[in-house]
């Protein structure tokens, strides 16, 4: 019985990781694969101190591409927003998405957001609020606010319809509806405005 013992330890151990890799869902891709896409994607972002506005993230699969993001999760605090001369982001301007760091975005493969081609990589999530908004993946990915935004930088800007009327949402957030096997719903929602952008596999 001592003999056997190791052996059917090492039996369990490789048992259970197996099975626990087998509960993951990879959405039908190679296990390889879908690891190479795993290391593409940034670590979630760290503070030495707590925030007002604290880190948030998100991620989905969409076909077998991986999309994450990071971004700050700023308050309204009887604030006002998305207007002409509003305290936080007002109409018309460059926005940082949330607070503190620029939102950042990652595609492990290229994409399709709402009809626009934008390829793999991580880029900076910026918007610009009206009553259609602009959405824009800039290819500095990592930079506080948008006081250096550069338009010149811009991968893609892509055209999104909001709506004015979701349920009060007090802090900012982004999170991913109708997920389906090919694409998903990335919706922007601060007060009771949602916005929502469509993100597909990217045909060949």
């Amino acid at each position: 019985m001592t003999r056997f013992f190791p052996l059917l330890l090492g039996l369990f151990v490789v048992t259970s990781a197996c099975a626990q890799d087998g509960g993951m869902d990879h959405g039908g891709m190679d296990h390889d694969a879908s690891m190479a896409d795993h290391h593409m994607m940034p670590p979630m972002r760290g503070t030495d101190d707590a925030r007002v506005s604290p880190n948030g993230g998100v991620m989905t699969t969409v076909g077998t591409t991986n999309v994450m993001v990071h971004y700050g999760r700023p308050s309204l605090n009887d604030r006002t927003y998305f207007a002409d001369g509003a305290t936080l982001a007002p109409a018309g301007s460059v926005w940082r998405t949330g607070a503190n760091e620029a939102s950042a975005i990652t595609f492990a493969g290229d994409v399709m957001v709402n009809g626009t081609r934008v390829p793999a990589g991580t880029y900076g999530l910026f918007t610009i609020p009206g009553d259609t908004w602009t959405v824009i993946f800039n290819t500095t990915a990592e930079q506080w606010g948008s006081m250096n935004y550069d338009e010149a930088a811009d991968q893609a800007r892509v055209m999104a319809e909001p709506i004015t009327d979701a349920p009060m949402q007090e802090q900012f957030e982004i999170r991913f509806a109708d997920v389906t096997e090919d694409s998903a719903t990335m919706i922007l929602h601060w007060g009771t405005v949602g916005v929502p952008v469509t993100i597909a596999e990217a045909g060949m």
